[in-house]
């Protein structure tokens, strides 16, 4: 077989396992399949940048991932302006819970905004550390006073989500960095900046340099979000040069996690700045639209500022979820104590008017 003959095998694989794995089959009584508004994907696809870069993998995909195929640690070192030896590869937070948990002292506490993502602190749990949660305050905001009051010496680490999820708040970016630098003297702060490029101000808003600046601070991203590379499941970690290269030793982060295709399509997002441009701005429209069905229905609603909506729907989500599947749309999970909140990714500008008009319906 020529090296054409196998870009071609390969092209009709690919092309074979994307058209497998589409979403489930339709709903009884539905014609499409469900709406997938559940898990914060960004439907409107990779950057033409990153699809090129995944396609010149094509012939490449016979070898092992060496050193030779990171090309995504150049890119982050450039992006970021750090030294690899503070870059930890992967979808790590999982993988970092496990860590620091099994390397830190005795039931050492983990402290995170509460409802919040789980993943970090469901490892420290399985793993005998004591997790403890903080209620958002009264705008759904990480409690940064009641965070701060809550660390003691038996405190490992907080965790925490800025802008949060599942309600999408970000916190003052004067007040939010004040309390990482002081908290930062005191424990490990991670900081999960998994939405924080759907802000305008990024730049401004992310704390990594204070990582850069020597503080103990851990930020961590995601291009499964503004980046549509969930399929991927590619991210990475800034973290203190010692900890960085402590998880390295442990098999965490080093590019062999990851796979060529992966590599360089992360590579490739993070050089394309007009893509998020673009990406923002619609997600931006989208999330508008629905504040104003919001507002003209007086439902209570979060000022989320990531890929989806997060407000108070008036009735258990078990009932809403159950009728909007009905009608061909998942949304997002309960997250207790907010039993009558509901979370709803943003989706292609037709998914939305849909979903629209059923909340409009089953609300009224």
């Amino acid at each position: 077989m020529t090296r054409r003959d196998c870009l071609s095998a390969s092209s009709l694989a690919l092309g074979g396992l994307i058209m497998s794995t589409t979403r489930g089959g339709a709903v009884d009584g539905i014609d499409h399949p469900p709406v997938r508004l559940s898990l914060n994907e960004n439907p409107f696809g990779p950057s033409q940048s990153a699809l090129v870069a995944i396609r010149n993998q094509f012939g490449e995909f016979c070898r092992y991932v060496d050193e030779t195929a990171d090309m995504l640690t150049p890119a982050i070192v450039t992006r970021e302006n750090i030294s690899a030896d503070h870059i930890v590869l992967g979808e790590i937070l999982e993988s970092l819970g496990i860590y620091l948990a099994k390397n830190g002292p005795s039931g050492g506490e983990f402290i995170y905004s509460e409802p919040g993502y789980t993943a970090l602190v469901d490892a420290v749990a399985r793993c005998g550390g004591i997790v403890t949660g903080v209620p958002l305050n009264q705008n759904l905001e990480n409690d940064l006073n009641a965070i701060a009051n809550r660390v003691d010496r038996r405190t490992q680490a907080v965790y925490l989500i800025n802008p949060h999820s599942p309600t999408g708040t970000v916190s003052d970016t004067a007040a939010f960095r004040n309390f990482v630098r002081e908290i930062s003297k005191r424990t490990t702060v991670i900081v999960d900046e998994a939405y924080l490029e759907f802000e305008p101000d990024f730049a401004e808003r992310t704390v990594v340099d204070l990582t850069r600046a020597g503080e103990n601070v851990v930020v961590f991203r995601t291009f499964g979000k503004i980046y549509s590379l969930a399929g991927l499941s590619v991210g990475y970690a800034v973290a203190p040069r010692d900890l960085a290269g402590a998880l390295k030793r442990a098999k965490i982060g080093t590019p062999d996690v990851l796979t060529r295709p992966a590599l360089a399509a992360a590579a490739a997002s993070l050089e394309d700045e007009h893509y998020i441009e673009a990406v923002r701005k619609r997600v931006v429209i989208e999330r508008g639209k629905w504040n104003e069905l919001f507002q003209s229905m007086n439902l209570r609603h979060s000022d989320s500022r990531g890929n989806f909506v997060f407000f108070e729907s008036g009735k258990p989500l078990q009932e809403l979820s159950a009728a909007l599947r009905a009608r061909g749309i998942d949304i997002g999970p309960a997250f207790p104590p907010l039993d009558r909140w509901a979370r709803i990714s943003i989706g292609l500008p037709n998914e939305n008017a849909m979903a629209r008009r059923a909340i409009a319906e089953l609300l009224q």
